[in-house]
């Protein structure tokens, strides 16, 4: 199953620290978040991979162009170095499409660019390409498989925000504050699993979660996953 990966924008809320990389190349460990995320969906098999690219697409085509394997895997060093010989390989049996959709397309926008890269296959991935989780693919893919639906996605919990949920009376008077992890709040986390009749329901400017989904809700072909598992984004330098 094909993957598409939002990684296009420019991590506004990350100046400060994605002013030369954009946001998906920034490391987590050794590693940028956007081979993290691959690895999440290559881990299920999912390996052939759709690169939505746009702010400095550059810095991502140059890192896969001269991608060293040394770095997350061992191997034996020989012949003063005119040897390598590798234990295990990380992208070797990965297919990836990289497709430049614009400085400042919407997430919709770049969807609807790649889709004759998605080809004839009836249910595609998709995701931002700035969060991870431990969720197990496998049965969300199942389980949307068998609904009416166009469209699912996780509906997470913001566990680690910093902020507070305040409940308030009419007058203003306050009857509760709680922090947001504590609250009964759900928020898109992404995951997208989709069939292709999701590009029906796209118009050009728009914003995938907003004026599609809403046109899906409408019909009821939209569907989420509460997941209360590990899930962090990386919206911020604090996350």
């Amino acid at each position: 199953m094909k993957v598409v990966l939002f990684c296009g924008g420019e991590g506004m809320r990350l100046r400060g620290y994605s002013e030369d990389v954009p946001k998906p190349m920034v490391t987590i460990g050794a590693r940028p978040v956007l081979w993290h995320v691959m690895k999440y969906y290559a881990h299920f098999g999912h390996k052939d991979f759709i690169l939505c690219l746009g702010y400095k697409a550059n810095v991502i085509k140059d890192y896969f162009l001269n991608y060293d394997e040394s770095v997350t895997n061992d191997f034996v060093f020989s012949k003063g170095g005119q040897k390598l010989e590798f234990m295990q390989r990380d992208i070797d049996d990965w297919t990836i499409t990289f497709v430049d959709t614009g400085l400042r397309s919407s997430i919709a926008d770049r969807l609807r660019q790649v889709e004759p890269h998605i080809g004839n296959d009836e249910m595609f991935l998709a995701n931002y390409s700035d969060g991870l989780t431990d969720c197990p693919l496998p049965n969300l893919i199942e389980e949307f498989s068998r609904r009416d639906a166009y469209a699912t996605f996780l509906s997470v919990q913001p566990r680690s925000s910093s902020f507070d949920t305040v409940h308030l009376d009419d007058d203003g008077t306050v009857r509760l504050i709680k922090c947001m992890k504590d609250a009964d709040i759900w928020v898109n986390g992404g995951f997208f699993v989709l069939r292709k009749e999701i590009f029906r329901y796209i118009k050009p400017k728009e914003e995938l979660v907003y004026e599609p989904f809403q046109r899906l809700i409408k019909e009821k072909k939209l569907w989420s996953r509460r997941y209360d598992g590990f899930w962090q984004c990386m919206d911020t330098f604090r996350d």
